[in-house]
């Protein structure tokens, strides 16, 4: 743990707000992501877990305050431009392409990968067929490792809930972040699944990827599978420390359950 604490942010965000006309969704929400470290955020609904997402990832520009990932000032980028400086996140709502095959979906996901020139598309030579290779096999080997070797030949439209929530993770490890956001993967999965999902997560950090973001409801899969964890209510840090110290704290308590009876 101390070498997390001698290294630089992977990503840090200073004082962010969000205010949507008269609402303030999200009000000066500060917190860092370390190397090797999985960050769980939680919150009751509406609390701003989303927004907070929206706003890391460039999909919201920030009322206020400042994003930072592997040190650079990523506030006013576009997604498309953040995601190909390696921070990749997932949505609520599985966006897979239904039509393609599980194999075909993944493959896709190695777009941001991708640095032919125009005339190496219409006339591939051995360098852009060897990248095809390896993206193939790499497609094949995320598949597997996700636990949909099985599904690999099936059209998503023929996929479970639970299925698609895995592929859609799948799908973003093709795009081989550095940091991989996941917005409720565990949606859709029964206890079991979510258990197996949660060990294969960890599996990720260091082969996959540096370092993961997950905002989930299912406390379960949060606390067993983060070094720390964040909770937001009202659109503010409530709490942050170890997923027992969390646990523990009452404030944190009294914002998922209420008051206790006097």
């Amino acid at each position: 743990m101390n070498a997390l604490h001698d290294a630089e942010p992977l990503l840090r965000a200073d004082n962010l707000t969000m205010r949507f006309g008269g609402l303030t969704a999200v009000r000066d929400f500060s917190f860092e992501i370390m190397p090797g470290e999985i960050v769980g955020l939680i919150g009751p609904n509406g609390a701003g877990k989303t927004t907070c997402f929206n706003m890391l990832t460039g999909f919201y520009t920030p009322t206020e305050g400042r994003v930072r990932f592997k040190g650079v000032d990523i506030t006013n980028r576009k997604p498309f431009a953040i995601a190909r400086m390696g921070l990749v996140r997932s949505f609520q709502k599985t966006n897979v392409m239904k039509r393609l095959t599980v194999f075909e979906n993944v493959l896709t996901g190695h777009y941001l990968d991708g640095r032919q020139s125009l005339l190496e598309t219409f006339l591939p030579g051995e360098r852009v067929r060897r990248a095809e290779r390896a993206a193939r096999d790499s497609a094949a080997t995320i598949i597997e490792m996700m636990g949909l070797g099985r599904r690999m030949n099936a059209p998503a439209h023929l996929l479970s809930c639970g299925e698609l929530r895995l592929l859609e993770v799948a799908v973003a490890l093709a795009a081989k972040p550095t940091l991989l956001m996941l917005d409720e993967p565990a949606a859709g999965l029964n206890s079991h699944e979510a258990a197996g999902f949660g060990e294969t997560l960890r599996t990720l950090v260091g082969r996959y990827v540096q370092s993961l973001l997950v905002v989930e409801h299912n406390m379960g899969l949060v606390m067993s599978v983060s070094d720390r964890v964040v909770v937001l209510n009202f659109g503010q840090k409530l709490a942050e420390g170890r997923p027992h110290e969390v646990q523990a704290n009452p404030d944190v308590v009294e914002a998922y359950l209420g008051k206790a009876a006097a």
